[in-house]
């Protein structure tokens, strides 16, 4: 992470959430922070922080050190919220990580390029055609996040050359971009979940009012009964975050 001044309002404050820095903005100046990211013209890339990342990070090293280098780490679930403020900090709001890169897409048209990177093969090639339709993004490349060698994709990536990378790897992902960031010399790249999957029209956004009460989560749980694996991961983060309220 570089420390050289990226805006006017770099001095945003952070504070500590279960021993990570998450930066204190709203989804406005996360927007913000990030097209002066890419303006940069240097590596650097964001970390939407949710409690599964966090209680991931307390078994691997990886994860951890690649949030804790992260240019941007925002606040991604109400769970980050909850623990802040059980901290004694107030978050102004959620910055989810699908809000903060479509935001991104319609905001930067034409001028962004792009590379995809995630999903089944099929997914990203899609998710790249589709914003091209609806944001005129210029696709700079696209691979499915089926591979078990890096090189690769990371040449493929290089070889692009995208203002923007978004990396939909699920628990890989984080680290991955930090394992790689020197040689993709990408100005800005998001650890993007299942936002690839949202862009290319194979999962659906929850509804908006899900989404500002932090509840869809729940909706697609619900919907996706596969997803109750997930549950001892919140769990988990739910003891992890009492345990630290009692140290």
């Amino acid at each position: 992470m570089s420390s050289e001044p990226i805006s006017a309002d770099d001095n945003l404050p952070r504070v500590q959430v279960l021993g990570y820095n998450v930066d204190v903005l709203t989804m406005a100046q996360a927007v913000a922070r990030c097209q002066a990211l890419l303006a940069r013209r240097q590596p650097a890339y964001v970390v939407t922080l949710n409690p599964e990342i966090v209680v991931q990070a307390q078994a691997d090293r990886e994860v951890h050190q690649a949030i804790l280098d992260a240019d941007l780490v925002t606040a991604d679930g109400v769970g980050i919220l909850w623990a802040a403020a059980r901290s004694g900090h107030k978050l102004p709001e959620r910055v989810s990580g699908v809000d903060l890169v479509m935001t991104l897409l319609a905001k930067g048209g034409e001028r962004l390029r792009v590379y995809f990177l995630g999903g089944k093969p099929g997914v990203a090639q899609a998710a790249g055609e589709r914003c091209a339709e609806r944001h005129r993004t210029v696709v700079a490349g696209y691979h499915h996040g089926y591979f078990s060698d890096d090189a690769p994709v990371v040449a493929d990536i290089v070889r692009c050359a995208p203002d923007l990378l978004l990396v939909g790897l699920g628990p890989h992902q984080e680290k991955w971009i930090h394992r790689h960031l020197a040689e993709l010399q990408v100005p800005l790249s998001i650890g993007a979940g299942g936002t690839v999957d949202v862009l290319s029209g194979q999962a659906k956004l929850m509804p908006e009012w899900s989404r500002q009460l932090g509840l869809e989560w729940l909706l697609r749980v619900g919907s996706q009964p596969k997803r109750w694996r997930r549950f001892p991961r919140l769990l988990a983060f739910v003891r992890l975050v009492l345990w630290q309220r009692r140290v």
